[in-house]
């Protein structure tokens, strides 16, 4: 309980009170209202005290065990940060031999392993969370394009993703590849159009546009063409491709009917 004293006095005598410490001369009394109520009137504060340390008494196992909820939470969380990082550690170095394998076109060790060595594909699922497994994804998503295995590098390359704008791309234009393999027209051009507007600059944004008329013209999308084609004319004048996209889009406007 606190220690503040109860002074007795009524509500009456309190009123007065307040009326005699105006801060404002000019200010009527009885128009005078405090600005923190609870510091002129020393009962009121030890009321809201007592209440609040009643509170805490009824309640306080409920608010310990609050507590402790946030601390597990925060230790939980930063146990996971810490473990993590060890796991991305240990999976760049168990990667490593996979990579060999993948740069000199040795794709089955690559994605498979070697017997001692894991391949691109158990990285891939052992460490996914990790920068690690992000990067095996790249890896096995290229290698499956290359073997012929379409949907198995569309999955890979779609759980892909990077903070460097231009591997994005063009992990966007290797989808797009799978997907024309696949004779998806139609969303091989979707992912073709993603790669050229994502972070798009002058050096691969035409060449990725280049491929997304073509994939729209072998879905007989020729309105999405000439578009494409146009934007490559247009947006990337000293380009390469503009010689090629003016020689298509005249084509692609006879198949218009334009």
């Amino acid at each position: 309980m606190s220690k503040i004293p109860f002074t007795g006095k009524s509500q009456q005598a309190r009123q007065q009170q307040q009326r005699v410490v105006s801060s404002d001369p000019l200010q009527p009394a009885e128009a005078y209202n405090p600005e923190h109520p609870l510091l002129e009137d020393p009962d009121a504060l030890a009321l809201r005290l007592a209440e609040s340390e009643d509170f805490l008494r009824r309640n306080k196992n409920i608010l310990l065990g609050l507590m402790s909820i946030v601390v597990l939470a925060i230790a939980a969380g930063f146990g996971y940060y810490m473990w993590r990082g060890s796991q991305d550690t240990k999976g760049q170095a168990v990667m490593f031999q996979a990579v060999d394998y993948w740069e000199a076109d040795s794709l089955n060790k690559a994605l498979k392993g070697d017997g001692r060595n894991l391949g691109l594909e158990r990285v891939a699922a052992e460490y996914s969370g990790t920068d690690a497994g992000n990067l095996a994804n790249f890896y096995a998503g290229v290698a499956s394009l290359k073997k012929g295995e379409y949907k198995k590098a569309i999955d890979y390359l779609e759980d892909f993703s990077s903070d460097d704008y231009l591997v994005q791309a063009r992990a966007f234009a290797l989808i797009g590849d799978a997907h024309l393999e696949l004779n998806q027209a139609k969303e091989a051009a979707n992912f073709y159009n993603k790669a050229a507007t994502h972070n798009a600059n002058e050096f691969f944004s035409p060449g990725y546009l280049l491929k997304e008329a073509t994939a729209r013209e072998l879905a007989k999308d020729y309105e999405g063409a000439i578009a494409a084609y146009d934007k490559i004319i247009t947006d990337y004048a000293t380009a390469a491709e503009v010689t090629e996209a003016k020689q298509y889009k005249a084509r692609a406007e006879g198949l218009a009917g334009k």
